[in-house]
């Protein structure tokens, strides 16, 4: 297939578009400087520019695009960056698939959410078909979700990635953590009581080739592992898994220090489950907390 991918060079993106490759599919990345190979086209989702000529002959297009939630403070402009970030790009391509004739749309748009759109759930279980929650990140995500709109419309089948924190060593959540743990000063965040729905990167990227795949799946789709698990639980895996204590707790202003934008996911409580992965066949790599903690320290 031609899959046009936006937000390419993240980290997911990235890896996303390296098993794709692997698989034998032609993937080209939208980026927003001067492109500098045939695999790339510009565009400026800011100004909603994307010529439509990108879009000819595509079969997928994915769209991870969004400024990191971890990567700075979050003062009143990096919140409206995140949201501006994700929403013009998400806006900006599906009003692009739209406006092209139907024999030369792309069959879907894969395109990123996060489970933010819960909110706070507490000790309440939620899925997919629970509402949206309150706060500035469920706000946000209520607002990307609608921006695929005009995709959906036109008829496309439109498929809403709502991601839980991907463990790796390298990226998200995990890696601010993983100084202090394997110095023996980790600890649960806050009291450790906040749901964690967690899902291993190998999974991740077989969640979204899944999905690819099934025709006949649409609408939003909660990318978390089969179990969430409470921040304490999540502490005494993780430290277990690096062979060093994990008891000394780690309160909230320290958890902002620690971990910036990301706090304020971590001080959420989100005890989100999958309703359409297990539904639907998906099997995963790796089912439990300790084998993905695993994986994301040694593969």
């Amino acid at each position: 297939m031609r899959i046009l991918a936006a937000g390419a060079s993240g980290f997911l993106g990235s890896r996303l578009v390296d098993r794709l490759r692997a698989d034998g599919h032609e993937v080209v990345q939208l980026v927003r400087r001067p492109a500098t190979d045939p695999g790339q086209v510009r565009w400026d989702p800011a100004a909603g520019q994307l010529d439509p000529a990108a879009l000819a002959g595509t079969d997928v297009v994915v769209n991870l695009a969004g400024a990191g939630v971890g990567d700075h403070r979050w003062n009143d402009r990096y919140r409206e960056l995140l949201r501006t970030s994700r929403v013009d790009t998400t806006r900006t391509l599906a009003e692009s698939i739209a406006a092209l004739p139907s024999t030369e749309r792309p069959g879907v748009l894969l395109n990123a959410s996060a489970i933010g759109w819960y909110g706070d759930t507490g000790d309440r279980a939620v899925t997919e078909e629970s509402p949206a929650g309150e706060g500035f990140l469920a706000d946000m995500c209520r607002v990307w979700e609608a921006a695929t709109g005009p995709a959906e419309d036109a008829g496309v089948r439109v498929v809403r990635l709502r991601t839980g924190y991907v463990l790796h060593r390298d990226a998200g959540f995990l890696k601010p953590q993983l100084l202090p743990f394997r110095l023996g000063i980790g600890g649960p965040l806050a009291g450790g009581r906040q749901w964690m729905p967690w899902i291993s990167l190998a999974d991740w990227l077989a969640a979204v080739k899944f999905l690819l795949a099934r025709e006949d799946l649409a609408g939003s789709v909660n990318v978390v592992g089969p179990e969430p698990v409470t921040n304490a639980e999540f502490t005494r895996e993780l430290g277990a898994a690096v062979h060093r204590p994990a008891v000394l707790p780690v309160p909230s202003f320290a958890l902002r220090i620690l971990l910036g934008g990301l706090a304020v996911e971590a001080l959420t409580s989100a005890r989100v489950r999958p309703g359409v992965l297990p539904r639907t066949g998906f099997t995963y790599q790796h089912p439990n907390l300790r084998s993905a903690l695993h994986a994301a320290l040694h593969e």
